[in-house]
């Protein structure tokens, strides 16, 4: 009974939300507004402006595209590196994460991300792009921020896997798309107070180091502190044991999918298929990846005399994580040692993670929340000069180490305290608010014999039996 009217909550916020009173008023002054302008259902009046700008459209679509198939590199990491027994629950909250998010970012969250400043907090105008008369420069963003914000919300559920209630989960990702990522995204993207800081250029970030996986990361933190680690995890003088996942198959594909999708998160955060500077944030990119995940696996290597695939996987994620922040002002040579320093962030992460008695099954905190952070930092040391902020004109980004100053690099500081305190501070206030109302883990029994059967009804793999480890 609990879960149905948890749900029924669910549906009863995403109706009212429209209705909200802050919003109630611009959004029918601006009806009104556009009613008296003419519609542009083609993109007919764009195309006169500038004859090349489907170019662009067509670039921004097929990379947003791209990231949004990232939702099911996700899925195959998750599962992967989990156990069979919850593997449908893995796949039902990767696929409920782009459902609930589409609806809410629809709804309210992109007006609060993209819409007019206010005091330099949040955005504020017409929600559900009403008023746009069909403004196609409009739709093109809202697809583009819509799909970093499922993105977002799906990394924290590889922190909360195997024990969380599927109700809860639901809530809590109704709850990251509709308010903490968009609010943290407009300081940053919208032209909130983080954009706007004196020290060098403000705060930048490329493609979303921050706005995308520390806050997700960090959350995600925050959700696997609450709730504890798995049964089994630790023993009872706390050493931590292994819980290997079902297929480090799903989890080699999980990885390539979301390399693959990469070359869309950050080439195409130019927003321009003008700039030319794509081929070199493509590069960037893959260099990071490819660094990351060599030093991973020799790291775990030296300590273990295993060569650890999961890891190097894990390492490969890190490396492109770290570079999305800096990757459209950096030479490749940097991209590689920001994914050289993120391949062994992610591996001292994991095991200073686990020796603090935190159970993140799939090291979702050490790949997106630490070298988020780091990939923010990097931008004040590594940034070259020869690109502006999605500009081809002046001023340019400058890091310390050419000839920058600590301007820049106090700006990302600054940056990366308050997305971690954001993420981790509201994470674990709605994690600890839904716990005491409604409580958020699942029953023992229901933990050991699996999710699926009991969330969904059904195994993933019904053909054979699947055991309470």
């Amino acid at each position: 009974m609990n879960r149905w009217i948890v749900l029924c909550l669910l549906l009863v916020s995403l109706l009212i939300t429209p209705a909200l009173p802050a919003f109630a008023d611009e959004t029918a002054s601006a009806v009104q507004s556009a009613e008296a302008t003419t519609p542009d259902p083609l993109g007919v009046a764009t195309m006169a402006k500038d004859p090349t700008i489907a170019l662009t459209f067509v670039w921004v679509l097929v990379c947003g595209f791209l990231v949004m198939f990232m939702q099911a590199g996700f899925a195959m990491v998750e599962a992967g590196f989990c156990r069979a027994k919850n593997a449908t629950n893995l796949m039902a909250k990767n696929l409920m994460d782009f459902v609930i998010g589409s609806l809410v970012f629809f709804l309210i969250g992109y007006t609060i991300l993209k819409g007019s400043d206010v005091g330099g907090i949040f955005g504020t105008g017409p929600i559900m792009l009403l008023g746009s008369q069909y403004d196609v420069n409009k739709y093109l963003d809202f697809f583009w921020q819509l799909v970093f914000c499922a993105t977002a919300a799906t990394i924290v559920s590889g922190a909360v896997a195997e024990r969380l209630k599927f109700s809860s989960y639901l809530i809590y990702s109704l709850l990251v798309s509709l308010f903490v990522y968009p609010l943290y995204g407009h300081w940053v993207w919208g032209g909130g107070w983080l954009s706007k800081l004196p020290f060098g250029m403000g705060h930048l970030d490329f493609a979303g180091s921050g706005v995308v996986h520390t806050i997700g990361g960090m959350f995600g933190l925050a959700g696997a502190i609450v709730l504890g680690p798995r049964f089994g995890k630790f023993s009872k003088n706390g050493k931590a044991n292994a819980i290997p996942g079902h297929s480090i198959t799903l989890a080699a594909l999980g990885t390539f999918i979301l390399w693959f999708g990469w070359f869309g998160f950050n080439p195409g955060s130019t927003f321009n298929a003008g700039h030319l500077r794509i081929a070199v944030i493509a590069v960037n990119t893959n260099m990071a990846a490819a660094a990351g995940g060599l030093v991973a696996l020799l790291l775990v290597y030296f300590k273990t005399k295993q060569w650890d695939v999961g890891m190097a996987f894990n390492g490969v994620l890190a490396g492109l994580v770290a570079v999305t922040a800096p990757c459209g002002w950096i030479e490749a040579w940097a991209a590689i040692v920001i994914g050289l320093i993120a391949g062994a962030l992610v591996v001292i992460s994991v095991y200073t993670i686990e020796g603090m008695g935190i159970d993140d099954p799939v090291g979702a905190v050490s790949v997106h929340g630490v070298n988020g952070m780091w990939g923010l930092i990097s931008v004040g040391l590594f940034a070259d000069g020869t690109y502006g902020n999605y500009s081809l004109e002046a001023p340019f980004a400058t890091g310390l180490f050419y000839g920058g100053g600590i301007g820049q690099l106090i700006s990302q500081v600054i940056g990366v305290a308050v997305a971690a305190g954001w993420a981790f501070g509201t994470g674990y206030l709605i994690f600890k608010i839904m716990d005491k109302v409604m409580g958020i883990r699942v029953n023992p029994v229901e933990e050991l014999k699996g999710l699926d059967v009991f969330e969904h009804g059904g195994s993933a793999y019904p053909e054979f039996f699947v055991t309470n480890s």
